[in-house]
């Protein structure tokens, strides 16, 4: 591959990494006069531990600028450099996971992987969105609601015949399963705090 047909691929990269790393949970709480979001709750970095500081328009705020992310990386990259929206997708991603900001601490990536999700095959991510908002209606879990979310991408990218995508979000599901393993153990032993209880986030 030439440099030239190499430069698309690494900016797309490049584009998503710095788009994902931003931490909107952490700058909002900060703008709102809560301080640092790292020293709340869980000290996550996503919605469900901004909701505990008791600013549910910020936690909103959070959800959905996060969810605009990783939807903006893929679509941006679509229009810049058409045919790698997949490496725009695990940049965004791998940026909300590990941001170089913030020593690599970042978010558990379950709403960033529905702005994805959306902006790769719509159909997928609509599928990611009712399950994960009717596994969090039904249970109160937002762990297990985005673990569950997460598991149905692969599957439903492969019932809309994308087994590409299918491949991808199937390595995206395992990092959200990686970024839950504390809320698992909970889970597991029933000690995992429902939305408006506890500090695991």
């Amino acid at each position: 591959m030439s440099f030239e047909l190499a430069v698309g691929p690494l900016l797309a990269l490049l584009l998503g990494y710095l788009l994902g790393s931003i931490p909107f949970g952490l700058l909002l709480t900060r703008l709102a006069g809560e301080g640092d979001l790292r020293a709340i709750g869980s000290g996550n970095i996503g919605a469900t531990n901004v909701l505990r500081t008791g600013r549910k328009g910020v936690a909103a705020a959070t959800l959905l600028l996060d969810v605009g992310k990783g939807a903006a990386a893929v679509l941006l990259a679509h229009r810049l450099w058409p045919g790698v929206e997949g490496l725009a997708a695990i940049g965004v991603f791998f940026g909300h996971l590990y941001p170089v900001w913030l020593r690599f601490r970042g978010g558990k990536g379950v709403a960033t992987l529905l702005g994805i999700a959306l902006g790769l095959q719509w159909q997928v991510g609509i599928t990611y969105a009712l399950i994960w908002l009717g596994i969090l209606a039904l249970t109160r879990y937002s762990s297990l609601a985005g673990i569950v979310a997460g598991l149905s991408a692969p599957v439903a990218a492969a019932v809309f015949h994308r087994f590409d995508l299918a491949i991808v979000f199937l390595a995206f599901a395992l990092l959200v399963l990686w970024k839950h393993r504390g809320n698992i153990g909970r889970l597991i032993a029933g000690t995992e705090p429902q939305i408006g209880q506890g500090a695991h986030g």
